[in-house]
């Protein structure tokens, strides 16, 4: 069992792209299969790389490399970048920000909340220094700031903290070859100094063109034959790669506390310099290195005996090999029985800025899996190392773990000029047990389109066909951990651990609404049918229905497994004359006024608290009845224990009255032709009302009405004359209870519009209100003058079903509970309606959805980049265009605009460098930003003569909508430039004589005016 110092940084996230490997599976994969990625390049990759005969037969030439595919392609429009921009953007910028995406992904901690750090490092900048320099196809209208900017290496950092939008330090690190390393420890003391919760810290190494070869010269350090052999007797040098890695780090503590997955510790780092002692600027030093192995081993309390693996420097040179093995056995103060060395150089080559970080990455995946990775190019140790006298060896062989006790490894990057880093890495310790405490959870996902967002629907489906996840923490990675897009997918999983609960089917889709679509995956799981859709920002409008829609267990799941709820109806519980859960158990009590109306509005009230815990707050609300009492409460015009009281009181009056019937009409209340012993009740749709009286006059009433009518399970004519006894009395209880103004809208009963502040704290009105009929359908025409959600906060969906029975504007309404009916799990309907309510835009805090219990993080597939190729050929390469992505979809047939708006558009077209840009198109979804608006604003000014402020892009941030504002400005010029005009016009037509006189009567005029 290990110690812990509590400076221990655990490694909760990776991410990488190298030579032969796209992820950081496929890099193990082939790590463990020896499987290098330097290969030799084609004589097509070297034609493009511009890489000439001549110099192909030049003797010493080496066509190989570790190259790394794809470095044309970039997400661009997810991260906000016009085509032109992106194709000037350091592809070592664009791919460690995907990087960078991934890496917290993988960590579960792409979501915010948390103060994140950066540290990064990227090799010199070859595309700035061979493409774009003096490249003629560069696009016109770049300023050298735009380049400096999208190529400078400080930058590297401070780029993925803008587009991530992590708030923590943002720092670019280097050192040369221990840059990555560097960066690492960097944040390891930013966290322990408590300056970040969260760490990114990695490199990039990204040398255009990647398929090029290079020059071997006798004695350099760049191999003969391509082939990197660290500490093997053919060794002769090292092969140039290229690639990116990442990594998260947090205090190991809170790690364990947030219940992250560990990939790794690290047990300490530290960084030194060679100084002086050593033969030159760019020769190692085992001084230097022992002494930074050595303050390892001190700072992470390790002793050296211990540690069973070290990811070498291992350059595979003539003076590194035997300078790094001489080193380490100095350091290596209580020498281990036996320690495997190894370089990953060997597979991917030399990674330059992102070397440290490459090797840290597969040694964490050494110590996580107890496997040593094997060397198996490796023939005999190079005699100059003495690695047969020394504790250290190379296995050709994958190997289990060399020593008994905690599994440990050490990781070296050494950089060019001195600057010397080493980790101490140890096996993660073994995750605590956390069992699901609900049995439905929530899974979403999101993404910048719905190509991507169904590519990560199917990924995510082939993994979980594999098992070995809770699902209670795949729901909790994706809801916490991701970022939120605009195309958006949720599901509700569970009941049976049979995977995927299905969505109801729905009919045609609207725009900014979720539709029920079905896809076939892999696995077969209800991941096929999900609630997928994408829309704005929207309100919330809560409608609780009144009596009738109770039913026996209602919500009974909900006080099982939801704290929040159950707290909320304790809290009612204990200010009621009853056992108010015996009640919402007995269907025949419930059928009791003077227990439905209390235990109904308990119910709903605790509904509307575990909605408001879960970040859904009304913008409005309307009750059906004695549902409008829970709107009132919740509004604060009754507090809770009046409210109870009050309609505690109401049922018990009402129940004392004598019985009554009710029926269902299939007319408008407009359409009503009543009988003087019948009243309306409700006003419930445009063709749907409820009248009521005695049972004789609802008999006689049904017999004549000349349509269908459905008798309602009521045991009295509410809101009919049949209340009237009851509401003096009423009336005066109401009187002793303090009223106040309503702080949330709701809409009233009686009127069928916004309830006043008279009328709220007027006893008479809720008097009025049990008497009156219930203006149900009114008052959702009040409600939706525009495009809401509208959530039933009730058992049941008969409001819901009655709102779809009006205009929705585009809008949805949802339910909150299973209808009596209805087969299926209380959490079933609640998630659902949060998942498709966070669809539509509704700010739902989907991390609040199980705040009271402790998850884990889990490692889910990465987001699916849409790659398109934003590039810069090589100067005198075949030309080939900028790539253009359409960001908007366009009509099918494009109107060429005119005058002002066709020169603002096509200005637009030329500096974002898009084909085809519509007169409504966003300046900013289409990558625009605020350098590239001033270049735009000046060439406006230039070609129609209108000087915009400027702030006008911001304002007016479509072609259309910026013409507009030209048209006004234009308007609005004062008349002295008429005037003006006028008197150029004059001057031109005078003669130089008639000019020169009318000045010396002007210069005449002035001198006696000033006398």
């Amino acid at each position: 069992m290990t110690e812990y110092t509590g400076l221990e940084i655990a490694v909760v996230g990776m991410a990488g792209r190298f030579p032969g490997s796209s992820t950081v599976d496929e890099f193990w994969d082939n790590v463990l299969a020896g499987e290098a990625g330097v290969r030799r390049f084609t004589d097509e990759e070297l034609d493009a790389a511009g890489v000439s005969a001549e110099r192909r037969a030049e003797p010493g030439f080496v066509p190989m490399g570790g190259a790394l595919d794809g470095i044309e392609l970039f997400d661009a429009k997810l991260f906000g970048y016009s085509p032109r921009d992106a194709a000037v953007l350091d592809p070592q910028q664009r791919v460690f920000l995907e990087c960078a995406w991934h890496a917290l992904e993988h960590a579960g901690h792409l979501g915010g909340g948390r103060e994140v750090g950066v540290y990064a490092s990227a090799s010199v900048d070859t595309y700035l220094l061979r493409h774009l320099w003096g490249n003629p196809a560069v696009p016109g209208g770049l300023q050298p700031l735009d380049l400096l900017l999208a190529n400078d290496k400080d930058t590297l950092a401070s780029r993925v903290a803008y587009h991530l939008d992590l708030t923590g330090p943002a720092i670019t690190v280097q050192t040369a070859c221990s840059s990555s390393l560097v960066t690492i420890h960097v944040a390891c003391q930013a966290l322990l100094g408590h300056d970040c919760d969260v760490a990114l810290a990695g490199g990039v190494s990204i040398r255009p063109p990647v398929h090029e070869g290079y020059q071997h010269t006798e004695g350099g350090i760049l191999a003969a034959d391509g082939r990197c052999l660290p500490f093997d007797a053919d060794a002769h040098g090292v092969v140039a790669g290229n690639g990116v890695a990442a990594v998260v780090l947090r205090r190991l503590e809170d790690a364990l506390a947030d219940g992250d997955t560990i990939h790794a510790v690290v047990k300490g780092t530290a960084v030194n310099n060679d100084g002086a002692s050593k033969v030159g600027f760019t020769a190692p030093s085992v001084t230097g290195q022992a002494r930074v192995i050595r303050a390892a081993h001190d700072l992470s309390e390790v002793d050296s005996s211990t540690i069973g693996y070290v990811e070498a420097h291992g350059t595979a040179t003539p003076l590194g090999d035997p300078i790094e093995v001489a080193a380490l056995t100095q350091a290596f103060v209580h020498p281990p029985q036996a320690c495997a060395l190894g370089s990953v150089k060997a597979l991917i080559g030399h990674l330059d800025a992102a070397a440290g970080v490459a090797g840290f990455v597969k040694a964490a995946l050494a110590v996580r899996e107890g496997v040593v990775p094997p060397s198996p190019y490796f023939t005999a140790p190079n005699p100059e190392t003495g690695l047969p006298d020394s504790p250290f060896f190379v296995n050709r062989e994958a190997a289990p773990w060399p020593l008994e006790g905690p599994r440990r490894a050490g990781v070296s990057g050494f950089g060019m000029g001195g600057t010397n880093a080493h980790a101490v890495l140890e096996e993660p310790p073994s995750p605590e047990p956390m069992p699901p405490v609900r049995s439905r959870h929530l899974v979403v996902l999101s993404a910048g389109s719905e190509e991507a967002l169904e590519e990560s629907r199917g990924r995510l489906a082939v993994h979980l066909a594999g098992g070995g996840q809770e699902l209670a923490d795949v729901s909790y990675t994706l809801r916490t951990g991701r970022k939120t897009l605009r195309h958006r997918l949720a599901a509700v999983v569970g009941g049976g651990g049979e995977g995927f609960a299905s969505a109801p089917a729905v009919g045609a889709a609207t725009p900014g609404a979720a539709t029920a679509v079905t896809t076939t995956t892999p696995t077969n799981t209800a991941l096929s049918e999900a609630w997928t859709g994408s829309g704005d920002r929207r309100d919330v409008v809560f409608l609780f229905p009144g009596q009738g829609s109770q039913y026996a267990g209602m919500a009974a799941h909900l006080t099982a497994e939801e704290p929040v709820f159950q707290a909320a109806l304790d809290e009612c519980a204990a200010l009621l004359p009853f056992d108010l859960h015996e009640v919402l158990a007995d269907a025949d009590r419930l059928t009791r006024t003077e227990f439905t109306q209390p235990a109904l509005f308990a119910v709903e009230y605790s509904l509307a608290k575990l909605w408001e815990h879960w970040g859904v707050r009304p913008s409005a609300m309307l009750g059906h009845s004695v549902g409008e009492y829970v709107a009132a409460c919740l509004a604060g015009v009754f507090s809770l224990p009046d409210a109870l009281e009050l309609v505690t009181a109401r049922g018990a009056l009402m129940g004392a009255l004598p019985g009554g019937a009710m029926v269902s009409v299939p007319l408008g209340a407009d359409r009503l032709d009543l009988p003087a012993d019948v009243s309306l009740a409700a006003s419930n749709a445009p063709n749907l009302s409820t009248v009521a009286g005695t049972f004789e006059a609802i008999e006689r009433f049904e017999q004549t009405a000349g349509v269908a009518c459905r008798r309602l399970h009521t045991s009295h004519a509410f809101h009919s004359a049949m209340i009237d006894p009851m509401l003096g009395e009423f009336a005066a209880l109401v009187g002793r209870i303090e009223l106040r103004a309503p702080r949330i809208p709701f809409v009233s009963n009686v009127s069928g519009t916004w309830i006043t502040a008279e009328e709220a704290t007027d006893p008479a009105y809720w008097a009025r209100h049990a008497r009156a009929a219930v203006r149900f359908s009114e008052g959702l025409t009040t409600l939706l003058t525009e495009p809401v959600t509208v959530l039933e906060v009730g058992p049941g969906n008969v409001l819901t079903t009655l709102a779809r029975q009006h205009d929705l504007r585009g809008g949805a309404a949802l339910g909150s509970l299973r209808h009596p009916r209805e087969d299926k799990h209380d959490l079933d309907t609640m998630l659902a309606a949060a998942g498709r309510m966070w669809i539509a835009g509704v700010p739902v805090d989907l991390g609040a959805l199980t705040a009271d219990e402790r998850r884990r993080r889990v490692p889910l597939p990465g987001y699916p980049f849409e790659r398109a190729r934003h590039w810069i050929d090589l100067p005198g390469a075949a030309p080939r265009p900028i790539e253009v992505v359409e960001v908007l979809p366009q009509p099918a047939e494009v109107v060429v605009p005119q005058g002002d708006l066709g020169k603002v558009t096509g200005i637009w077209q030329e500096l974002l460098g898009i084909a085809r840009i519509g007169p409504d198109d966003d300046y900013f979804e289409l990558g625009g930003h605020s350098l590239l608006a001033t270049q735009i604003l000046a060439r406006i000014t230039a070609e129609l003569h209108v000087t915009l402020p400027a702030g006008a892009i911001f304002e007016a941030p479509t072609p259309r909508r910026l013409a507009a504002r030209i048209d006004e400005l234009r308007d609005d010029q004062p008349e002295q430039d008429d005037e003006f005009a006028r008197l150029l016009a004059e001057i031109r037509d005078m003669s130089p004589e008639e000019l020169r006189a009318e000045l010396d009567r002007e210069r005449d005029a002035q001198e006696i005016s000033q006398s």
